[in-house]
């Protein structure tokens, strides 16, 4: 007499009869979960999820900001379609608001001048700008506020894009597609 075995895994025979030991699958290997990038481009701006760190009152970039900017001058570089970029100084309204005018654009002017020397960003592509505490992102009544409005942003001022139409002669239904790069 001939036993089909159909089942999987380790077979103990008593007497006549098998019985098949059922093994458990280990447990299936967790995906880990996707990091949020750093840097992302969106319509109108270069985002960075994290602050630009500068000495205290100086705009003195702080070297644990260097792989941030690498990664900016990164996502610069690899996508020429940005023609023109500006790099925003903001303060909070904490301190004199000249002082912290003039401090944001130092700041803006030496992260341009990092993109430029260290990520080998192409000059001609970026201008700066401090705007002080005049445009403000949070409530500067709060240090929580007044943190979140010290910051850089990167906005773009001028990309390329591709503009496609279709037309359709009404008198043959043909459809005629045209592609037309643009800079705006």
């Amino acid at each position: 007499m001939a036993l089909a075995l159909t089942a999987c895994g380790p077979r103990v025979f008593e007497g006549a009869s098998a019985k098949v030991i059922a093994s458990v699958p280990p447990p299936a290997a967790a995906e880990a979960p996707e990091e949020e990038p750093r840097v992302e481009i969106t319509d109108d701006k270069v985002v960075i999820h994290e602050k630009i760190q500068f000495d205290y009152n100086k705009a003195t970039i702080r070297p644990e900001s260097d792989e941030l900017l690498a990664e900016v001058a990164k996502v610069i570089n690899d996508n020429p379609r940005i023609k023109k970029l500006r790099v925003e100084g903001h303060a909070s309204a904490e301190g004199d608001h000249d002082h912290n005018l003039k401090l944001s654009q130092r700041r803006a002017k030496a992260v341009l001048d990092h993109l430029v020397a260290r990520g080998r960003v192409d000059p001609a592509r970026l201008e700066s700008e401090g705007y002080g505490p005049d445009r403000p992102i949070a409530d500067n009544e709060t240090e929580a506020g007044r943190e979140a409005n010290r910051r850089v942003e990167f906005t773009i001022l001028e990309q390329e894009y591709v503009e496609t139409t279709t037309t359709v002669d009404p008198a043959t239904g043909e459809e005629t597609v045209k592609t037309q790069a643009k800079v705006e």
